[in-house]
């Protein structure tokens, strides 16, 4: 591919895979894993300083939370909606145009005090994220390699995870020293800055010309099965896990005797363990990816039943937690890769359906875990819910093992995602 030949041109070495600096990962990876970490950042810093929002803005907490809702139907509709507008642009130029938009719509967010307003920006700024998360993950795993790209694709969205531990503390951080505004602010400046590290760290690549695929080929390279079978374990990954996690809380205090103030600190500790998680899953991923994608939920199903049986004692509820942290969304990078490989030519709108789909399934299932609080189950309710959404994930990830292994016993190396160690197949519709 063109783009890992001009990788492997600026570092002065081939794009053979098991050449000694093909096994470092390139620096655009941990740039976009900075881009990563504001773009979740700025999703959830608004829980961590709803009530200033709304005490300047003069509007109900629950008003101001819906910045937050609207700011995830943004990632949903962007992610396929601004790859596919930008098809014909060069991934590089569509990662700027992204933070662009993101720049603007904080900036704008900041100077405004009307309501209406600041939805529009979250949403437009939603758009941009999506779009970003999307083409990121295409351009981290190509300038990585198939050797390192699930790897890549981990350190990008453990950029993310890593926003809940540093990111979300330091919004509310700075939200005390320059008000709720400087919040926004900050982010802007931040954005700024790495749109900067993008122009000089990802590489150049040509723009889509006449020779480009047809935007029909695109969609043959979304048909698939092993596709939507990714994007089926995306929606129930992240859908089972948030629907727990999003109501913790509640548990914690009138269930397992956990002081409110120390439940931030829990918070933390979960988000320590999927920071760590994510780096080891997508390491783990490149060598035996469907062993990942099949022990992550495996476990985790496991983990959120034990909530159900322990949630009365307060120290095994944080150390469930903190597992929960390490196994729940490991593996979404793993997960997102694989889109990446199965949409073969359509890797970026195949990417940019992996990052809708894991918005999709915690738009969808955390009303149903929050709806669960009112049924005879009571604080039982978001992870009896939550258990049956994270097993469903075996299904498809079981699936996914079966059809590569039956298809390594017919034609033995034919699928990057087989293992790093075939030979790969070029780049076509799976």
């Amino acid at each position: 591919m063109r783009t890992e030949a001009l990788t492997a041109s600026r570092s002065g070495g081939s794009t053979d895979r098991t050449a000694p600096e093909r096994r470092r990962l390139p620096l655009v990876a941990h740039v976009l894993a900075v881009g990563t970490f504001l773009m979740l950042t700025t999703e959830f810093v608004v829980a961590g300083i709803l009530p200033d929002i709304a005490a300047d803005l003069g509007v109900s907490p629950a008003r101001v939370g819906s910045f937050i809702t609207v700011f995830a139907v943004g990632m949903i509709v962007g992610a396929p909606l601004i790859t596919a507008l930008t098809a014909r642009l060069s991934q590089r130029l569509t990662l700027i145009l992204a933070l662009g938009v993101f720049v603007a719509g904080h900036v704008r967010v900041a100077l405004v005090s009307d309501v209406d307003q600041i939805m529009v920006a979250r949403f437009l700024t939603g758009l941009a994220t999506g779009a970003f998360w999307a083409v990121s993950a295409v351009v981290a795993s190509r300038a990585a390699g198939p050797a390192l790209g699930s790897r890549a694709v981990s350190v990008v969205g453990a950029g993310g995870s890593l926003a809940t531990v540093l990111g979300v503390p330091a919004g509310a951080y700075i939200a005390q020293l320059a008000g709720w505004r400087g919040t926004f602010w900050a982010l802007a400046a931040a954005a700024a800055l790495v749109t900067v590290l993008v122009l000089r760290s990802v590489p150049r690549d040509e723009p889509a010309s006449g020779n480009r695929p047809s935007f029909v080929a695109d969609l043959a390279g979304l048909l698939p099965v092993r596709l939507w079978l990714v994007l089926a374990a995306c929606a129930t990954t992240s859908g089972g896990v948030l629907a727990v996690y999003s109501f913790i809380a509640p548990v914690l205090t009138d269930r397992s005797g956990v002081p409110a103030a120390a439940v931030p600190l829990v918070l933390t500790v979960f988000g320590v363990g999927s920071f760590i998680g994510t780096l080891v899953a997508g390491r783990l991923g490149d060598g035996h990816p469907h062993a990942v994608t099949i022990a992550t939920p495996a476990v985790s199903t496991v983990l959120v039943a034990s909530i159900l049986v322990f949630s009365g004692s307060s120290w095994a509820m944080v150390v469930l937690i903190a597992l929960l942290g390490l196994f729940g969304l490991s593996a979404n990078g793993v997960l997102i890769h694989l889109a990446v490989r199965f949409a073969g030519r359509a890797a970026s709108p195949g990417s940019a359906l992996s990052v809708a789909a894991f918005n999709l399934g915690t738009a969808a299932v955390t009303p149903a875990a929050g709806a669960a609080l009112a049924s005879p189950l009571g604080l039982d309710g978001p992870a009896a819910v939550g258990t049956a959404v994270i097993a469903l994930t075996l299904v498809p990830t079981a699936a996914l093992g079966l059809i590569t292994a039956r298809r390594a016993r017919t034609g033995p190396g034919r699928d990057p995602a087989d293992g790093p160690d075939r030979p790969a197949r070029p780049e076509g519709p799976a």
